[in-house]
């Protein structure tokens, strides 16, 4: 079978949003919902849909100087042509959950951060500090990017596997899902806390993993996924998060467990010891006191 890899999105241009409110779901996890600005032109499409997120980590002035294609080859080059200081952090992020506007508000984009270290210690990364820091009013920009999780790959029978990185896409997956819709939800997070319950229909079963301490991050959900029984008939398999968990897991059911490759779509949004690099502002930033 061969479907396309991608959706890609109604739009990929960039859209001003405004930061609506927080809030702080479990230890590892804090909830940035967006909305006002330019929040009518988002097209949500269900599923994994993703977008690059641009943040005025050294001051909102940044934002006006992102070009309209800093996702592609020669925008981002220029969007690395702002002056480090100034330049936003660009961070790839899934719509967790999108509201439509009624007759009291507007439209409103749910974005689960994954947080690590302390941004009062300033072991946290730019991204990280930003969401437990942030407060309303506050600038943001983003660029739709479609879909990984193309629905032409099967939406009836589905195998979904990922870190805690990948959760807000497990989780929004398991809500387009039809009501008819039956697999599993293989989910590793780093703590009981973090094992955020999500709707789902009646025939998704979900196993959550709490990562040992000190355990290799996507190890414990690629042992799961060696072990799962598959279904008997074509599925969906969906696997993401961890380099290493995406990639082994494409390799273990399309070359061990002879699963149809074209079934099987995988995204490698991390990898273990190589933290992207902060600018110069995020650095700065990152040793100011907050409050």
């Amino acid at each position: 079978m061969s479907f396309s890899k991608l959706v890609k999105p109604a739009s990929a241009e960039l859209i001003h949003l405004t930061v609506q409110r927080t809030e702080r779901l479990s230890p590892h996890w804090m909830r940035v919902t967006l909305g006002g600005g330019e929040v009518d032109r988002f097209t949500p499409m269900g599923y994994d849909q993703w977008f690059r997120l641009f943040l005025p980590i050294g001051g909102e002035a940044g934002l006006d100087r992102v070009p309209a294609k800093a996702n592609r080859m020669l925008g981002y080059l220029k969007f690395l042509r702002i002056p480090d200081g100034e330049r936003p952090v660009m961070r790839n992020y899934t719509v967790r959950a999108y509201r439509p506007g009624g007759d009291d508000r507007g439209a409103e984009i749910d974005v689960d951060f994954v947080l690590h270290g302390s941004p009062t210690e300033g072991t946290a990364g730019p991204a990280s500090r930003w969401a437990e820091t942030c407060r309303p009013g506050e600038h943001v920009l983003i660029i739709d990017e479609g879909l990984t999780f193309n629905p032409a790959r099967g939406r009836e029978r589905v195998v979904l596997v990922g870190d805690e990185t990948a959760l807000p896409a497990l989780s929004s997956i398991c809500a387009s899902l039809p009501a008819t819709a039956s697999g599993v939800v293989i989910a590793e997070v780093p703590s009981a806390e973090d094992a955020l319950e999500f709707p789902r229909p009646d025939g998704i079963e979900v196993r959550w993993i709490i990562r040992p301490d000190a355990a290799v991050p996507g190890a414990a959900a690629l042992e799961a996924l060696r072990d799962l029984a598959l279904p008997d008939h074509d599925f969906h398999a969906y696997i993401a998060g961890e380099q290493a968990l995406a990639s082994g897991g494409r390799k273990l059911l399309v070359g061990e467990r002879g699963v149809d490759k074209g079934l099987v779509s995988f995204c490698g949004y991390w990898k273990v010891g190589a933290a992207q690099p902060a600018s110069k502002a995020a650095r700065e930033a990152a040793a100011r006191p907050v409050g």
